[in-house]
């Protein structure tokens, strides 16, 4: 069974190719929010691509939103994005 972590994760795999991508699926911390009733579940995005050059972090949310595409209308109810450039990628 796929889980919707491993569908976010490969759509932008596929579409964005990343050098590092973390999705993170906080959906059971959120019961009973109206997103979560209808359905949509709650994430964490960290993701690292030279596609983010020369992009403002709304753009690079943008290109996010988009490539997720109707994802975003029902299976994503609330999506935290870190988006950084190689360059930008914070030490651990």
């Amino acid at each position: 069974m796929t889980t919707r972590t491993e569908i976010i994760r490969t759509i932008l795999n596929d579409a964005i190719e990343p050098d590092f991508i973390e999705v993170l699926d906080d959906s059971q911390a959120h019961a009973g929010h109206e997103g979560a009733k209808a359905g949509g579940g709650h994430f964490y995005l960290t993701i690292v691509s030279d596609k983010f050059n020369e992009k403002s972090r709304i753009q690079r949310h943008q290109l996010i939103y988009q490539t997720l595409g109707d994802m975003m209308k029902s299976d994503i109810h609330a999506l935290s994005i870190k988006a950084f450039t190689p360059e930008e990628k914070p030490t651990p």
